[in-house]
């Protein structure tokens, strides 16, 4: 559980559910209907799996009704951007169909969606393949004045979203984290580099 965030402040998430899944561990907050964040770890082979991409976001069957469903996206403008991401989880089909679950998505630019985020998640399985294993936790941002998406749902629209990274070295433990604003863009990863202090 090395993954797994501490609260600097924990009454800041006094709506949160706590959902443990095959290939992550993800805390849901049924007010912002996102998740304050997900954490899993990633093995050099699990990045070896070969189950096919299951593609169908389908609500949580953990939370009671109303649940954040597929169609409070569309034409929303964003797109269904996961946290964990998909192909983190071809190791195991039941953790492939789990990744599409609402809970582990946010309201996400499609350019950052489909981009930078895309290159972090792309050199989050890099690492894990270089060293063997690492650590990860991300979620959203969301500031005290936000904008909500869904017919149905009012889905906060978070402003940014963090990523951090733990992994062991020969002789101590090494960590980095990434901020990236919720708008379109193509920058180089490194800068959207923090420190971890810089983004707790």
């Amino acid at each position: 559980n090395l993954e797994i965030p501490v609260y600097t402040y924990p009454g800041r998430y006094k709506k949160e559910i706590v959902l443990y899944r095959t290939g992550y561990t993800v805390s849901y907050n049924e007010y912002y209907k996102n998740p304050n964040w997900v954490a899993w770890e990633l093995t050099r082979e699990e990045t070896k799996g070969e189950t096919e991409r299951y593609d169908k976001f389908i609500p949580d069957p953990d939370l009671s009704e109303p649940r954040v469903v597929h169609k409070d996206y569309t034409k929303s403008g964003y797109d269904r951007g996961h946290m964990a991401p998909a192909a983190d989880m071809k190791w195991a089909e039941q953790a492939m169909r789990e990744s599409f679950y609402m809970t582990n998505v946010c309201p996400q630019n499609q350019s950052l969606n489909r981009g930078d985020w895309n290159d972090l998640e792309e050199l989050a399985r890099d690492w894990a393949r270089k060293y063997g294993s690492i650590y990860i936790a991300c979620g959203p941002l969301v500031s005290e004045k936000y904008h909500t998406i869904g017919q149905n749902n009012r889905i906060a629209l978070p402003n940014a979203f963090y990523k951090v990274f733990l992994r062991k070295t020969s002789t101590s433990w090494t960590a980095i984290g990434f901020v990236m604003p919720n708008q379109a863009g193509s920058r180089p990863l490194m800068t959207y580099m923090l420190s971890i202090d810089e983004v707790e």
